[in-house]
Order: structure tokens, then C-alpha cells, then sequence
């Protein structure tokens, strides 16, 4: 019970500072847009004052036109201040020639018509009445309008968080493909080294328990029954072996007919299981029907599926076996019970090391089971189905040969 504990343990921390890892990940990530938000927000406010102070240059200079004695030095020092911010004059509606910060406009080698370079201003000032609202001043009846747009530093500011949290998530990524990939690349040399050594520990009793079992052949006192019984129970615990033995190296994969492998693995545990539970069998594909599997691990996965179905109901009940097509390629078995079904809490975790609801349970049945049809058979094992206190159908999908 302590091992099955620090099974659940060590799969719970996990699944806990992956959960702490993402609501981090989280936090930095809405700090970072959060604080680039703030900082556009005030390059933007900086530059719409840019603009502001650009149309009272321009009504100032305007205003003084007639005093030929004032001195427009500093107004023209604060229209070069700005360097960044592209700004067009727009007078009673139509473009001026008073422009900054316009690459197109200032390039003196471009050549334009008269009615190209009208037609690029309006399109400017469409472009720059999407961003900003345009400054306005009244001169002289004259209503006068400064278009403006954000600068390049601005703009680039508004993307460069998306393009900085996208790093982050891709080498986030890439760093947790990495450690996924080496933990269960570790995972496996776990299992593999579990199931070797189960097989080697089981082998050498196994091997005893056969000659024992002729010995007392060999006594004409002995019940040659009992025997036989005996010889079937130490071959259950060499299929045993031989599974353990197999998920600890390559399997060897046989074309298998699967209605007859279901049934007779039904057959064999409807006389080992409570009488209280009616197995059903149904096939509807057609008798020929052949898959690539490995015999004994297939075998076991049905074995274990059915053996927690009889648990679920706790040895009363109907278990219903069925066999169907998906389509041309592909076939589906479920396992159906009329148990105490599956928890919605439970159900995420069903198929995790170490989680079982039985008190002297390992919780490593359905770990292994869907291991061996994922892993080995290219198949898919899943809950189809489940409802509180009506039953639970787990569903095998292999490809058919």
C-alpha cells in the first residue's frame, strides 16, 4: 500500500509543478504585455503632445506671417525637434505641402505628377485618421487639421512583446519536448527493467513448481486430476512470465483472428470469475477478420479490462464484450459494465501509474494495458463512455490487416 502511495505521490507533484509552471508562465507573460502596454500608452500620449505643439507652431508661424520683424528661430527649432512622428497639414480639407517624418514625401529623387502626389496625401491622411484623431485650429475663417500617425518605435513597440512571448513559447516548448521526451524515454527503461526482472524472478519457481507437479505424477497414490489442475494453474503462471517477458523487449506480432482471440480469452475467464456476472459476446465483423498483435500481451489487456469490469461490480452484473467496424481499415472492441462507474475527477487520471480505487490495488493495470495497445499495437485504449452508478465502456481501436 506505502509503494501504490508513492506512486500516486510522485505523479501528483508532477502534475502539480507542471500546473504551478503554466500559472507562472501566465503571470509573466500578462507582467510583460501588461508593461508594454504602459510604455506604448506613454510614447503614444509623449507624441500626441508632439503633435499638439506641432499645430501651434504652425498656426503661430502662420499668425506672424504679416509681422515681418518677429523672429521664427525657436518655432522652427521645435518643428525639427521632431524626428520620429509623422505629421501632414491639412488645409480646408485638401493636402499641403507642409509635411514631417514622411519618407516618401521627403525623398527629393521621386518624381511625381501633380495628381499622384494629391492622391498619395489622401491616402496618407485616410491612414492617419485611422490611428489618431487630427488636430484642429481655426485661422482666418481657414480650418486647418494635423494628421498624425504612431513612429516607427512606437509601432514596433506594440509587436514586440507577441514577438517576445513567442520566443519564450517556442523554446519553452522545444525545452519541454526535450524533457517529455527524456522522461519517458526513462519511463520505458523503467517498465522494461520492471517487467525483465519480474520475468526472470518468476522463471526459476516456475520451472520447480513443473518438475514438482511430475514427482507427484510419478506417485500412483496421487490424484491424476488434481495434477492436471495443477499443470494448468503453473502454464497460466508461464503466460504470465512469457508477458512480462515480452514487454520487457520486442514483441513478436502473429496475424490473429480477433473474434476467435476475444472469445476464447472470454472463455477462459467466464470460469474464473464470479457466476454472479453474465458475460455477453458479440461480434459484428466478419469471422476472418485479422490483426498484427502480439497473442499473450493482447490477451492480458482483454483479461485486465474484463477483471476490473467484474471489480467495478463488485462480482455482480452483466459484462458485455463487443467486437464492431470502424471503417475498411480499422475495428473497435468495448468492454461494458454495469458497475459503479467512473468520476469525472477520476477519470483524468485513470490510466496514470499508481492510481487505483481498490485498497490493495498497484495501479499499474491500465498503465500497462495502454501502454501495450499504444506502445506495440498502433491502436488506441480509452474511456468511450461512463456514468455514475449505470456503467463504464472502455474502447480498443486497432487497425485491421
Amino acid at each position: 500500500m506505502a509503494r501504490r502511495e508513492v506512486f500516486v505521490n510522485i505523479y501528483e507533484q508532477i502534475t502539480g509543478w507542471r500546473f504551478a509552471a503554466i500559472i507562472i508562465l501566465l503571470l509573466i507573460g500578462t507582467g510583460i504585455l501588461y508593461y508594454f502596454n504602459q510604455l506604448g500608452e506613454t510614447l503614444d500620449e509623449r507624441e500626441k503632445k508632439y503633435a499638439r505643439l506641432y499645430a501651434e507652431s504652425i498656426k503661430f508661424t502662420i499668425e506672424q506671417q504679416l509681422n515681418s520683424t518677429c523672429d521664427y528661430t525657436y518655432v522652427s527649432e521645435i518643428l525639427l525637434a521632431n524626428e520620429t512622428v509623422p505629421m501632414l497639414l491639412v488645409m480646408n480639407g485638401v493636402p499641403t505641402n507642409t509635411s514631417q517624418n514622411i519618407p516618401e514625401l521627403e525623398d527629393k529623387t521621386r518624381k511625381w505628377t501633380d495628381q499622384e502626389l494629391l492622391d498619395f496625401k489622401y491616402n496618407k491622411v485616410a491612414e492617419m485618421d485611422q490611428e489618431h484623431e487630427p488636430i484642429e485650429f481655426v485661422l482666418f475663417k481657414d480650418k486647418y487639421r494635423v494628421y498624425y500617425s504612431n513612429s516607427d518605435v512606437v509601432k514596433q513597440l506594440r509587436y514586440f512583446p507577441y514577438i517576445l512571448l513567442g520566443t519564450f513559447l517556442i523554446f519553452g516548448s522545444l525545452a519541454y519536448i526535450a524533457y517529455s521526451s527524456s522522461r519517458k524515454a526513462e519511463q520505458n527503461r523503467v517498465w522494461v527493467g520492471l517487467a525483465k526482472e519480474t520475468a526472470h524472478q518468476l522463471g526459476t519457481p516456475i520451472s520447480a513448481l513443473m518438475a514438482w507437479v511430475e514427482v507427484l505424477r510419478a506417485n500412483p497414490d496421487f490424484d491424476a486430476s488434481i495434477g492436471d489442475e495443477m499443470e494448468k494453474d503453473v502454464k497460466r503462471l508461464e503466460t504470465i512470465t512469457t508477458r512480462f517477458s515480452n514487454i520487457g523487449s520486442i514483441p513478436q506480432m502473429s496475424q490473429e483472428k480477433v473474434s476467435d482471440m476475444v472469445e476464447q480469452t472470454l472463455k477462459y475467464l467466464e470460469r474464473r470469475i464470479s457466476t454472479k456476472v453474465k458475460v455477453h459476446f458479440a461480434s459484428h465483423i466478419p469471422a476472418d477478420t485479422t490483426v498484427e498483435v502480439n497473442r499473450h500481451l493482447f490477451e492480458w489487456v482483454i483479461e485486465n479490462l474484463c477483471k476490473n469490469a467484474v471489480d467495478a461490480m463488485v462480482g455482480k452484473g452483466e459484462l458485455f464484450v463487443s467486437l464492431s467496424p470502424l471503417n475498411k481499415n480499422r475495428i473497435a472492441i468495448d468492454v461494458t459494465d454495469t458497475g459503479k462507474g467512473i468520476s469525472q475527477s477520476n477519470l483524468r487520471k485513470i490510466f496514470k501509474p499508481g492510481f487505483s480505487t481498490k485498497k490493495r490495488g498497484w495501479g499499474l493495470g491500465l498503465t500497462l494495458a495502454k501502454r501495450i495497445i499504444e506502445n506495440y499495437h498502433d491502436g488506441r485504449l480509452y474511456v468511450k463512455e461512463t456514468q455514475i452508478d449505470k456503467g463504464t465502456t472502455f474502447r480498443i481501436i486497432l487497425d485491421v490487416v
